[in-house]
């Protein structure tokens, strides 16, 4: 289908795709297994200046939005959901300082982020406080011209790997998510360690760890917005980066469906291929318009955010949450397509299935974006009373 693409969209395609079949694919398998973090991927992506695409040009960048992001996530995932997050969630990391930061916080990192020397990372979710954001325990005492950060926050994408990090805690505990405030961690800073990385069951190739916080002194300078922000740049930042997550969900399901239809047409049972059997011809029907009816919403909410809409929370949670459970069916019918070698880990099915269960979880559960939507929803049948 015709989404429209710009030149210079065709083009990231393109790039993102070459990328993914000729640097990735080879070795996905192999970061798989070991569960390494891929730097010589990261390499790549940064020599194809796909690093920078959501950046501004005045900061290095190529001067894109969410659009631009989403096309290239969702060629890589195509091939490798957890490779891919390197630069995913080096946005998520991102975000929070071009929505927020001030022009000397922009000039200080996000030309390294744009050229690939540094990646960024999210530090919002901690052990007792995940959904609810509001229950942050992570505290910042502000002393003279540092912030001194106590807690520790888990689940990290990018954790120990990235060089700069947005992190939210609590200036005012009093004030419940109003006390939260946003700030800006360096890699190195005295009283900033990393703790436990997981072995997780998908996306075993992206970095997902804790970060330890023992007075940590950040310079007053690293705050982004003001205090008692916090929630604020933590909701906006999630409005905006939701849609990768579900541009990763979506290269996710178009992989296996890719798989699904070359493996059909080369099985043979009872002397002919699997694709002409009229069982397997409905379950790619159904794989195919799932996937072209998430790949529309997506690209309709990346345009709304990059158009400036005000009011993108409902559809940027419809994106994240139709895109991923997307992914779990197309990957669930793509292992039963490939049947018994659908669960063997030599194809890659096996592991799409695995890498797309996460984007049903990370960056608020489908359930909490039900409730995000049902809220958006009555607050804006209310404004047309």
């Amino acid at each position: 289908m015709d989404y429209c693409l710009t030149d210079e969209q065709k083009m990231i395609v393109e790039l993102a795709r070459k990328v993914a079949q000729e640097k990735i694919k080879p070795v996905r398998q192999e970061y798989d297994e070991s569960g390494e973090f891929p730097w010589d991927i990261v390499k790549e992506l940064s020599q194809a200046d796909l690093m920078g695409l959501y950046i501004a040009q005045e900061y290095g960048g190529f001067g894109g939005g969410v659009m631009e992001l989403c096309l290239a996530v969702e060629e890589l995932c195509k091939v490798d959901g957890g490779i891919s997050l390197a630069l995913a969630a080096t946005a998520l990391g991102t975000f929070p300082i071009i929505l927020f930061g001030t022009d000397e916080q922009k000039k200080k990192y996000l030309p390294r982020i744009a050229k690939g020397e540094a990646l960024a990372a999210f530090g919002l979710t901690e052990p007792e406080s995940g959904s609810d954001a509001g229950a942050t325990k992570t505290t910042a005492k502000k002393e003279g011209d540092y912030y001194i950060l106590n807690g520790t926050k888990c689940f990290i994408t990018n954790g120990g790997m990235a060089e700069i990090y947005s992190v939210i805690a609590m200036t005012d505990k009093a004030r419940g998510s109003r006390g939260a405030s946003a700030f800006i961690v360096e890699k190195g800073t005295p009283g900033f360690t990393f703790g436990k990385k997981e072995n997780k069951m998908g996306i075993r190739a992206s970095a997902t760890c804790e970060l330890i916080f023992q007075d940590c002194k950040v310079p007053k300078a690293n705050l982004l917005g003001k205090e008692g922000a916090g929630f604020i740049v933590a909701m906006k930042t999630l409005d905006q980066s939701r849609p990768g997550v579900a541009a990763q969900a979506l290269g996710i399901a178009a992989g296996a469906l890719d798989e699904s239809i070359e493996y059909a047409k080369t099985r043979k049972q009872f002397d002919h291929p699997i694709s002409s059997f009229q069982a397997i011809q409905h379950m790619l029907a159904n794989m195919a318009t799932e996937v072209e009816a998430a790949r529309a919403l997506v690209y309709a909410v990346a345009r709304a955010v990059d158009k400036g809409d005000k009011d993108v929370s409902g559809a940027s949670a419809m994106s994240k949450l139709y895109a991923s459970d997307v992914a779990m069916r197309v990957t669930t019918d793509a292992v039963q397509i490939f049947g018994g070698y659908g669960y063997m880990k030599e194809y890659p099915v096996e592991k799409m299935m695995r890498d797309a269960k996460i984007t049903q979880i990370y960056e608020g559960t489908n359930q909490i974006q039900r409730n995000v939507i049902a809220l958006d929803l009555i607050k804006k049948s209310a404004k047309k009373k």
